[in-house]
């Protein structure tokens, strides 16, 4: 999986994000949450290029293919503290090739070097199988279920919700 790389998005990635975001071919099973406006993520870049403090945006690569994004935000955990929720979405012909663990191992590393945050989460419905595997692989730690906790494609769902600390990544060789 050495080839999968993160990357922030350029103005001629827009199309293509626009298309893995918007679309039910690129998005279902586990992501598809109904039409969205069109060109929001156009309109984000615009603003900060998709890279705040408070969310982001980048790329995955894997050799020069563009094949998906992971993405993050914050979520206040208390009045001083908080952690980002991290996702990802890679094309449909991209999945099952341990890219998207390989991804989300780079983007703990990327935020945990470049961030102040102490803890990423990450979640996904029970029957997306798949991200959980790839969760586990990238180091993170099943919390548990979150009972009716999201709504997707006409019914309420429950979510098996992850972590995974700073101090369980080794991030010595960034030095």
């Amino acid at each position: 999986m050495g080839d999968v790389a993160l990357r922030p998005v350029r103005e001629d990635d827009l199309a293509t994000l626009e298309w893995l975001i918007n679309e039910p071919e690129t998005t279902a099973p586990h992501n598809w949450w109904g039409w969205r406006k069109p060109d929001r993520m156009t309109r984000r870049w615009e603003e900060s290029g998709l890279l705040g403090e408070e969310q982001g945006v980048l790329l995955v690569d894997v050799g020069a293919e563009l094949i998906g994004f992971v993405s993050w935000h914050r979520v206040e955990t208390g009045p001083s503290s908080h952690c980002f929720e991290i996702g990802v979405n890679l094309q449909p012909e991209a999945r099952g090739h341990g890219h998207g663990t390989e991804a989300q191992r780079l983007l703990v590393r990327y935020l945990f070097a470049h961030t102040q945050v102490n803890r990423l989460e990450a979640g996904t419905e029970l029957d997306n199988v798949a991200e959980q595997r790839a969760l586990e692989k990238a180091g993170f730690t099943r919390e548990g279920v979150l009972r009716g906790y999201t709504f997707r494609n006409g019914r309420w769902r429950d979510c098996a919700r992850y972590s995974i600390l700073r101090d369980e990544v080794d991030l010595t060789d960034l030095a």
